[in-house]
């Protein structure tokens, strides 16, 4: 599978740690895999900046420092170092119980006193022989163990706890369909066996996610949900320093129940709309929700297989006020898209969604200062989009269109009422007031 997949996802989050590595990478995977590299030491997390595109490897996770909030930066912790449960005899056990099963603090791994071992880190590198925790080295039967900081006991077993057999029913409300928005189910524990905290109480951590606010979402007891179309159904946990985390619902193994087929028009936010219009509003291509290029992104038709996302056709996989997409134009990274409402008669919807997938022709270039310029370019030389000449936000002006009539200022496109050197707009950015537009001049020797 995904390398990704051995990690738990959290957005936003910044942890200070002591021993870290900085690395230029492209993505998350490229990051991963400089975590699966390390050998400065044992990396149990990494840090994504999207921007910057700078990677942190870690050597600590958030279970063991502390949290901030970042925005911009995605936090993935190896799930094998979060999972506090041990799976058959524990060889893969990597949490951080540090105590017998009688309560005496186990020796660390790599001191000689007062138990000189056998198992040593430098012995058994793959071991996870790490500070003083529990570990199995040896596949022991009866599980994880450690040499003792009591003198007069070598060894003991800890007293690590199984992890649940999540799914001991077999009917349809075990499994989830699509991303598990309609789980209805009765799990209640994370995917690292974190019992879930109830939905209608505030400890230990607080939240928004109540009846009140999303009477339909079923958040009932402490029942693993998806209220917020996330990747799949998930809770706040029981544990103060894990604010929530991804249950394990299994995918139904039953094709999903049919919906519908769909709306050709808008309605509402538009989120089932599955039209084949895929030109954004100021006239962008779409770019392929398979593709990563020019922009990369999560949105992938795999990992959200009921979302319709299909060609490069636009769609509102994430309740946007409506469809967009991400455009081919590599300054602009998404938009939104002009969908026909479905109160417009069916001739003017079944005109609309037969439109070319093209972005329409426009004029490229403008002569002299480009007052003659009449083309439909609407973004600026930096990327910004333009602010319709009609409007007074974010910024008030007096170059309207009765002002200027023989300016042809319609929409937001680029013009040139005022003899500047070259067609310019007002930008939807609050704090840039205008621009010059991203428009080349015309060789002297291009036909008209």
């Amino acid at each position: 599978g995904d390398i990704l997949d051995d990690y738990l996802r959290t957005n936003d989050v910044w942890i200070l740690v002591r021993n870290k590595q900085f690395y230029k990478t492209n993505n998350e995977k490229e990051c991963a895999e400089k975590c699966e590299a390390e050998r400065n030491f044992t990396c149990r997390a990494f840090l994504f900046t999207r921007k910057k595109l700078q990677c942190l490897t870690l050597a600590e996770n958030a279970k063991m420092t502390v949290t901030f909030t970042s925005t911009d930066t995605v936090l993935y912790e190896k799930r094998i170092y979060l999972t506090q449960c041990k799976r058959g005899i524990g060889t893969d056990y990597r949490g951080t119980e540090a105590k017998t099963q009688r309560g005496i603090p186990c020796q660390k791994w790599a001191e000689k006193i007062p138990h000189k071992p056998n198992y040593t880190p430098e012995k058994y590198p793959n071991a996870g022989l790490e500070e003083n925790y529990c570990r199995n080295p040896d596949a022991d039967e009866r599980g994880p163990w450690c040499y003792t900081t009591d003198p007069a006991m070598r060894f003991d077993y800890c007293a690590i706890p199984e992890c649940e057999d999540q799914v001991t029913h077999t009917g349809e409300g075990e499994c989830m369909w699509c991303n598990g928005e309609d789980y209805h189910g009765e799990i209640s524990r994370t995917e690292s066996g974190l019992e879930c905290q109830r939905w209608d109480v505030q400890e230990p951590h607080m939240h928004g996610f109540t009846l009140k606010h999303y009477p339909e979402k079923d958040l009932k007891m402490n029942y693993c949900r998806n209220p917020d179309g996330e990747l799949r159904p998930w809770c706040f946990t029981t544990n103060p320093n894990k604010r929530w985390e991804y249950c394990n619902i299994p995918r139904c193994t039953t094709p999903p129940p049919v919906s519908g087929v769909g709306s050709q028009c808008l309605s509402g936010k538009g989120e089932d709309y599955r039209g084949r219009i895929a030109i954004t509003e100021s006239g962008n291509a779409c770019q392929h929700w398979n593709s990563q290029l020019p922009h990369k992104h999560g949105w992938l038709p795999d990992r959200y297989p009921c979302k319709g996302l299909q060609e490069n056709y636009c769609r509102n996989p994430d309740g946007e006020k409506k469809p967009w997409c991400y455009t081919t134009n590599s300054r602009i990274r998404w938009e939104y898209c002009s969908i026909p409402p479905c109160d417009r008669t069916e001739q003017e919807i079944a005109g609309m969604n037969n439109v070319p997938v093209q972005a329409p022709l426009t004029e490229e270039c403008y002569r002299g200062k480009g007052q003659s310029y009449r083309g439909t370019a609407s973004v600026t030389a930096s990327g910004r989009k333009c602010q319709a000449w009609s409007s007074m936000f974010p910024h008030t002006h007096i170059k309207t269109p009765d002002r200027f009539p023989d300016a042809d200022l319609r929409d937001n496109y680029c013009r040139n009422p005022d003899g500047d050197s070259s067609p310019w707009c007002f930008t939807t950015d609050p704090n840039t007031i205008w621009e010059y537009c991203n428009l080349k001049r015309c060789d002297d020797h291009t036909q008209e």
